[in-house]
């Protein structure tokens, strides 16, 4: 006989936006961390919120319900995940990219549908705004936050690569595009032998300098301003690209494998990671999501297939590809030149 068929599936990933949102409205207004310094009375954490007698109650509970918070008593607290990654004071805060999803992301994906029909961004270039890389480029506040949250999205793969991939083999490495220099920091304390260079645009320097510098690797990491539509790579043993190549369409993305190709020696070796798509294009749900949050974001961007990767590699000339995952969605693919 067959199984009883239900809608719940249906009905939670179709009203998912009711969780997702609790959970962004409880880090806009710092829960976390201000439950960080021990458990509070529903008044007490209320009034220092400002929440609305009416609307209290029922959030903090909704929270304990969507195994955020813990409950004793009238007492909530932290659980230990929200404390260690949603408290703004500790190092391992994951909250700059849900603080991006919510008050950029949430509000774009509401015009996904007009997304789907005409091919065109649905982000602050909509209403004729600049793009979102010119726009956060121009106020450093805004690309101080946008960095952390790309360092808050990548930090466990930045662990694993530094790891993982036969750096015994190199002495040098560029991570291009490199943000905060999470990626090259990582790579940097895990092995002592490797000098490295984040390459980025000018206004990131300040942003790099002080993060590589609060690592301690700081002796060993150069920053080299510049536009990678400009100028070439910077040369080295292995070239990193993390969370680049999704944001540009397939030109874009063969010319900077091509760059890539050309600024590393026989041997050497280019790494691109982000939510690699699995080939059958049927189960890293988040990589496919990824390509329509791409849809959302740019103007030719997109998600890709560790295939598609590796068959652009060869077209540059390396000569061996190889796809690996690394944690959660991402996946990192390799080629050796």
């Amino acid at each position: 006989m067959n199984e009883q068929l239900t809608p719940d599936k249906i009905l939670q990933t179709g009203l998912a936006f009711w969780a997702s949102k609790t959970l962004l409205s409880a880090i806009e207004m710092g829960l976390f961390t201000e439950l960080s310094h021990g458990p509070e009375n529903l008044d007490a954490i209320g009034g220092r919120l400002g929440l609305h007698p009416r609307s209290a109650r029922d959030f903090l509970d909704a929270l304990v319900a969507l195994g955020f918070l813990n409950r004793t008593g009238e007492r909530y607290a932290n659980t230990p995940e929200t404390d260690l990654f949603l408290d703004r004071k500790k190092p391992s805060y994951v909250g700059g990219i849900l603080e991006m999803a919510n008050h950029r992301l949430y509000p774009f994906w509401g015009h996904l549908t007009q997304a789907l029909r005409t091919g065109a961004p649905q982000n602050e270039t909509r209403n004729g705004g600049p793009g979102i890389f010119e726009a956060l480029y121009a106020d450093p506040a805004r690309l101080r936050e946008f960095l952390a949250a790309m360092t808050g999205i990548s930090h466990g793969a930045n662990m694993t690569i530094a790891r993982a991939f036969p750096w015994k083999d190199h002495r040098t490495f560029v991570d291009v595009g490199t943000a905060q220099g999470d990626l090259a920091a990582q790579i940097a304390l895990a092995n002592p032998q490797l000098q490295g260079f984040g390459f980025d645009l000018p206004e990131v320097a300040p942003v790099f300098e002080d993060y590589v510098a609060a690592i301690g690797v700081a002796d060993r990491l150069r920053f080299v301003p510049g536009d990678f539509f400009k100028q070439d790579f910077p040369q080295a043993d292995v070239v990193l690209m993390g969370h680049i190549l999704h944001d540009w369409d397939l030109p874009t993305k063969k010319m900077l494998i091509k760059k890539a190709f050309d600024a590393v020696p026989a041997g050497g070796a280019l790494i691109v990671y982000e939510a690699i798509i699995d080939d059958d294009r049927s189960k890293n749900a988040f990589g496919l999501m990824m390509s329509l949050n791409m849809l959302i974001e740019t103007p030719g961007g997109f998600d890709y297939t560790g295939a598609d990767c590796a068959g652009w590699m060869k077209e540059a000339g390396f000569s061996s590809t190889r796809v690996e995952p690394l944690v959660g969605p991402d996946s990192m693919v390799i080629g050796i030149k």
